[in-house]
């Protein structure tokens, strides 16, 4: 998997980011100095997290043939200081007719996604530059 961000315009933090034929406009708040164009990669992060865990327990309540109706989840977290911990908030929002076995094996199956399990495992960065020609006006 790979994205790739390309900056809009000079001096501006919005970016483009390019995923297999997809866009998306990234961009700060205004607060951090941008111009509020699109998410701030942080909220792109807990998006990741939030769809990624709807999406698990969806697929897994069809594989067992269970009818749901509308699943949402919605993600809240504090980014960590440099070596701290971050803290995520999930919270699954389920059909008030869900039966408690539906309720605690879709708990058990939200943990599973693979975005969670990529948050809570151990990350390895392989970071390195490359020069590209500067850009022709």
């Amino acid at each position: 998997m790979k994205a790739t961000a390309h900056q809009m315009r000079p001096g501006s933090f919005q970016h483009t980011v390019e995923i297999r034929g997809h866009r998306l406009t990234v961009d700060e708040t205004p607060a951090q100095g941008g111009d509020d164009e699109g998410p701030c990669p942080q909220e792109l992060l807990a998006a990741s997290l939030a769809s990624c865990t709807a999406v698990t327990i969806e697929m897994y309540a069809k594989r067992k043939g269970w009818e749901m109706g509308p699943i949402e989840v919605e993600v809240a977290y504090e980014p960590a200081e440099r070596g701290g911990q971050t803290k995520f908030s999930v919270e699954l929002r389920l059909p008030a007719g869900s039966t408690q076995e539906q309720l605690e094996r879709l708990q058990v199956i939200a943990a599973k996604c693979p975005v969670h399990r990529t948050l809570e495992g151990d990350v390895i960065f392989a970071d390195r530059i490359k020069l590209t020609s500067p850009a022709s006006t």
